[in-house]
C-alpha cells in the first residue's frame, strides 16, 4: 500500500517562500539543512524547525490583523 503525503501545499505560489522560510530557520537554529532529502534529521531538530516556522506565521498574521481598520471583521 502506497502511502499518501499529507504535507502539501495549499497554495502553490508560496512554494518557494516555505522552502526559503524553513532554511531561515533552520540556520537560526543552527541546524544543517542539505539541498533535497533530509531523512537523517532528527524528529527533535524537524520538530523545532516545523515549531518554529509555525510561530513566523502566526506572528506574521497577527501583525496584519492588527492593521486592519475597526469596520474590519477580526477572527
Amino acid at each position: 500500500m502506497a502511502s499518501k503525503n499529507s504535507n502539501q501545499i495549499n497554495v502553490p505560489e508560496a512554494r518557494q517562500a516555505m522552502y526559503n522560510m524553513k532554511h531561515e530557520v533552520a540556520n537560526e537554529l543552527g541546524i544543517t539543512l542539505n539541498q533535497g532529502y533530509n531523512g537523517n534529521m532528527t524528529s527533535k531538530d524537524a520538530g523545532h524547525i516545523g515549531g518554529n516556522m509555525v510561530k513566523k506565521m502566526i506572528e506574521a498574521q497577527e501583525r496584519q490583523m492588527g492593521g486592519q481598520t475597526q469596520n474590519q471583521p477580526r477572527y
